[in-house]
């Protein structure tokens, strides 16, 4: 699983290390010794003269800072070399594996796809409300692995576990009603979930079952289903969607889109016993709002902790050596244009 993670400031601190992207411009540090050889090879070979009558006058004098500093230059100018080949060799933080805490859980999203997921009395209608509201959801659970179980008169996988959100929320997107024969076979929708999710290892195991319909098609009843998701130890959440009483539902005539109010038909007492048998609970959304709450709600019941190892992102710092080299050529540039002027 991925999830989470809460770094420990102390393991930041000591597992810290620095590596190079590029590490053979390392080589190039030899060319600085022939050069501070020559350096000092030249500096003992230089001589300047200048002819007095007598060194009478000089025998006290004292040496100046400038004596001692004369070198001061040519350190710099090395620095700077030194600093601009570390830079091109792009030097790198990151952090060795390390405990931290994290979040996450596995989840199952079941959702019915039949065509009175069409009906309006959700905006802009119950389908696109729901996968509207599923892809806010799984984009607030970066952590978790989700998957997706699409159900009607038959029910498929469109997505198993991943934490990919980014595929799984196209995946949402692009469900339609009349991908599969029509239907609400709620209890193949529900064992198809929990086929998908019974061998997670997660600590926490959820299904996600949203219908706005009962039970009509399909091979395993929905109460068997609910039965073998509690073996597995598998939570589900029930979302029963639609208004009390009648909908408006569109209708393909000769003459255009006509709208008809049909009967709203849950069967709450089903989706209440699954969520009962499995540890989770029943919800009715009449509204887009009040199916947003739900999933607030869902969120905030579903949390676990576990200690894993997790590797970091690595952090340039080629930059602070560029600065470094910067700031060396132009203390070089002052001192030489300055203190250690020289007449040609």
């Amino acid at each position: 699983m991925n999830h989470r993670l809460t770094d420990s400031p102390i393991s930041r601190l000591v597992n810290k290390k620095m590596t190079f992207a590029h590490p053979y411009y390392l080589l190039l540090l030899l060319l600085i010794l022939p050069i501070v050889a020559y350096y000092i090879f030249r500096q003992r070979t230089l001589t300047a003269e200048i002819r007095f009558s007598s060194l009478a006058p000089f025998a006290n004098a004292k040496k100046t800072y400038k004596h001692y500093l004369r070198h001061l230059p040519f350190v710099l100018h090395m620095l700077a070399l030194t600093a601009l080949i570390v830079a091109l060799a792009r030097p790198q933080k990151s952090d060795s594996w390390s405990n931290k805490t994290i979040e996450g859980i596995d989840i199952v999203m079941s959702l019915d796809i039949s065509s009175s997921m069409l009906a309006e009395d959700l905006k802009p209608n119950r389908l696109d409300a729901a996968k509207q509201v599923a892809t806010e959801f799984i984009a607030q659970r970066p952590n978790d692995n989700i998957g997706m179980v699409v159900f009607a008169g038959e029910s498929f996988t469109q997505c198993p576990l991943t934490i990919n959100h980014s595929e799984l929320i196209n995946l949402f997107k692009g469900v339609e009603c009349g991908m599969i024969e029509d239907g609400t076979a709620i209890g193949s929708g529900l064992a198809t979930a929990v086929n998908r999710i019974k061998d997670s290892k997660a600590k926490s195991k959820v299904i996600i079952l949203l219908t706005d319909g009962s039970n009509n098609r399909g091979q395993v009843a929905p109460v068997t289903a609910g039965e073998i998701a509690k073996t597995f130890g598998i939570r589900v959440y029930t979302i029963g969607v639609g208004t009390r009483g009648k909908a408006p539902y569109p209708f393909q005539t000769p003459y255009g889109i006509q709208y008809q109010d049909v009967e709203v038909d849950i069967d709450e007492t089903t989706l209440q016993q699954i969520a009962d048998i499995t540890g989770g609970t029943y919800f009715r959304a009449t509204n887009t709002a009040a199916l947003q709450d739900i999933y607030k709600e869902i969120d905030q019941l579903e949390k676990s902790k576990i200690q894993v190892n997790e590797y970091s992102q690595k952090e340039e710092l080629y930059h602070w050596f560029v600065w470094a080299m910067l700031a060396c050529l132009l203390a070089e540039m002052l001192l030489r244009q300055t203190v250690f002027k020289s007449i040609p």
